[in-house]
């Protein structure tokens, strides 16, 4: 099983490009991130190449705090600079990957606005581009929230390159039976995360049994490096433990 360090909870009090060698050196076999764009391009660049770290992906902007703007109507402008922006640095880093943050809203119109943005998306870059459901507890007021809504909206969209991003932690927070959940959504997922259910802290401290998870997963055939997008409760090389504790690869 590979797994992929996301840089936005792990490693966090470090630069981008110092947390990029941490995660070379603690074993993982990727890196992903939140909102890198104070840190110029070039010097992340250099850290992913140094370690030969892949970077599997980065969200659009918040926007003052709303957890994204795609499905904001009276934000379209901004929206759209902001997956431009995330389109850039994208391909400056060679980023696989861009998580559309929606944004805080509801109804038709945000709806409609999502789809469109998503869409404009999908002709700008030939990346992938995720969509993710939040769990209420920890984004209340987020427009997405279900993996039912999720592949509706792809489905709606109907561009290749427009993906689920299946987080183990939110889909068991909000709808549980994640493995059936995970095995319906296999052929439209464009990465999977996950953390430790319900406090989002160590995996192997969880409701859910993340030893059979990976091993599912596992059987499934997913090629791809899994997210671990989780909280630390303390220094991050003193919480990696599952790393060997949960994969059955030893």
């Amino acid at each position: 099983m590979r797994f992929s360090a996301n840089l936005g909870f792990l490693w966090a009090d470090q630069p981008l490009p110092q947390a990029i060698h941490s995660a070379a050196r603690a074993g993982f076999d990727a890196v992903e991130c939140h909102w890198p764009y104070d840190t110029p391009a070039q010097d992340v660049r250099a850290a992913l190449k140094a370690t030969g770290l892949p970077m599997l992906g980065l969200n659009t902007r918040r926007g003052d705090g709303s957890f994204g703007l795609s499905a904001l109507p009276h934000k379209v402008p901004e929206a759209r600079a902001a997956i431009d922006e995330a389109i850039a640095y994208a391909d400056a880093i060679d980023a696989r990957s861009i998580h559309v943050m929606a944004g805080m809203a509801d109804g038709a119109d945000a709806r409609a606005t999502f789809v469109e943005n998503l869409r404009y998306a999908s002709h700008a870059t030939r990346r992938t581009l995720l969509i993710e459901p939040l769990n209420a507890h920890d984004a209340p007021g987020y427009f997405l929230n279900t993996t039912e809504q999720a592949l509706d909206l792809i489905s709606e969209v109907a561009a290749p390159n427009v993906k689920l991003m299946f987080d183990c932690y939110h889909v068991q927070r909000t709808e549980g039976d994640v493995i059936t959940r995970l095995r319906a959504a296999l052929p439209h997922i464009g990465h999977i995360q996950f953390a430790g259910a319900p406090h989002r802290g160590d995996p192997a401290q969880s409701e859910l049994d993340y030893r059979f998870v990976f091993n599912e997963i596992r059987n499934f055939g997913y090629p791809a490096p899994l997210g671990a997008e989780y909280k630390p409760n303390g220094p991050t090389d003193a919480s990696l433990g599952w790393m060997s504790s949960l994969s059955n690869d030893t």
